[in-house]
């Protein structure tokens, strides 16, 4: 079962200076997005953004916004912080969409027929006859 608190992510963008005024018109793109939250970030230049990882992803995100137009702050950190970012939610993706184990039915399947296949409990080889034979 998926957790939705796993799937839920915070993350914060930060634009660059130039051009001027990209803050402003990146809040209003955003906030018509299903299931997306967006607000100011903690900085002049930075968006805090909330979404499920089962509709976006950091690296969707800001693919379509650089298409838009949007620039980042670039410096290696920032860098960095972002590749693994979409990395990590790439790998999380994935897992989640990756069936289940039905371990606790199957253990009980795989001991029964282990069970059945090998002799158990006090197994004693010598016929019936000798063994009463005193």
């Amino acid at each position: 079962m998926i957790n939705p608190f796993e799937t839920q992510k915070e993350r914060e963008l930060f634009f660059a200076e130039q051009p001027p005024g990209q803050v402003e018109r990146a809040l209003e793109l955003l906030t018509g997005l299903y299931e997306f939250r967006v607000e100011r970030g903690s900085l002049p230049n930075s968006l805090r953004i909330g979404y499920d990882i089962q509709h976006y992803s950091l690296e969707g995100l800001e693919h379509a916004l650089i298409e838009e137009g949007f620039q980042f702050e670039d410096n290696v950190v920032r860098k960095l912080g972002r590749k693994l970012i979409y990395y990590c939610e790439d790998v999380q993706y994935h897992n989640l969409r990756m069936p289940e184990w039905q371990t606790k039915t199957r253990g009980r399947e795989i001991f029964v027929k282990v069970y059945e296949h090998h002799s158990h409990g006090d197994h004693d080889d010598t016929p019936k006859e000798l063994r009463e034979f005193k």
